[in-house]
């Protein structure tokens, strides 16, 4: 093993256990410092020590190269800063070379939404009179009524269900907790899928999982099993919209800011650690604001 892998697996395991960051980020972070040492390696440079200023330029120029987008680039940057910054803190290096490395601010696409229409269309389909399609109602009900990630949803259990302040406890992003609320259509299929539809599902489980959303089977859903659910039920209602869970989630944030609610309470629901994250909504809210003026105001077009 070389010193410089040596390094990064430290700082993974810095990353994990003192940063409690979740396997998806330590995994992109594991990707992009194994890219620029790859690329250490191609222009010879053996020492992490030695990297200055301009190497940092003449690896960026290689992304820019490479055709990456603002927000790729600006995200493996910002690795490499933390990784550096570890290195200091362990004093393996003297500074950060990635201090006061600058980029334009990242590009955010707006988030793709449901129209209210298509959603009542979505919700439309499941079969009530099985199992799995109370099941598949719940999920959506929950997806789309609080908000939260399907990595949240595939983790939630039924203790962390609280049916008397209709609030779901939620471990976000580096096990962080929040209580959700939601409203009486995700109480209805919530309540009707654990009285009903879940015991039948377990009945063939000879170890019930604690799990609150289970497969046919009576195992623990995965979130690749809700994309298939929800792939499934959008052909069904006839939709020609392409679906990912996140897309429900979009959907939540959209129409909560289109009815009036503050940013603030929206980045509290959603889990947001910055400001910023949740800003990207109020794109489309301004799209739906300037809908609003040019179809109402009667100076606004002749």
């Amino acid at each position: 093993m070389t010193s410089q892998t040596r390094y990064k697996q430290l700082f993974l395991e810095y990353l994990q256990i003192e940063k409690n960051a979740s396997p998806l980020t330590v995994s992109h972070y594991a990707e992009d410092v194994d890219v620029f040492l790859l690329f250490m390696e191609s222009e010879a440079l053996t020492k992490l020590q030695d990297v200055d200023h301009s190497f940092i330029r003449v690896y960026l120029s290689k992304l820019h190269e490479a055709k990456l987008s603002r927000r790729s680039i600006a995200r493996k940057v910002s690795c490499l800063r933390s990784f550096y910054r570890f290195l200091e803190r362990e004093e393996i290096v003297k500074q950060n070379p990635f201090i006061n490395v600058r980029l334009p601010k990242s590009e955010y696409p707006i988030p793709d939404f449901f129209y209210e229409e298509e959603l009542a269309q979505l919700f439309s389909v499941s079969d009530s009179s099985t199992p799995l399609g109370q099941r598949n109602q719940a999920i959506l009900e929950v997806l789309y009524g609080t908000g939260i990630r399907v990595s949240e949803c595939v983790h939630l259990e039924e203790k962390h269900i609280d049916f008397s302040l209709a609030t779901i406890l939620v471990y976000g992003k580096g096990s962080k907790e929040r209580y959700v609320p939601f409203g009486q259509f995700a109480e209805e299929a919530l309540s009707y899928y654990i009285k009903e539809a879940r015991p039948k599902l377990l009945k063939n489980q000879t170890q019930p999982t604690d799990q609150l959303f289970v497969n046919a089977k009576g195992g623990p859903l995965t979130a690749r099993g809700v994309r298939m659910i929800l792939d499934k039920m959008v052909k069904e209602a006839a939709l020609t919209v392409d679906i990912h869970p996140h897309k429900l989630r979009h959907s939540f944030a959209t129409h909560l800011l289109n009815s009036g609610a503050d940013l603030r309470s929206v980045q509290e629901l959603l889990g947001h650690e910055h400001l910023s994250s949740t800003q990207v909504y109020t794109h489309v809210s301004k799209d739906r604001l300037r809908q609003v003026y040019m179809g109402s105001h009667p100076r606004a077009k002749k």
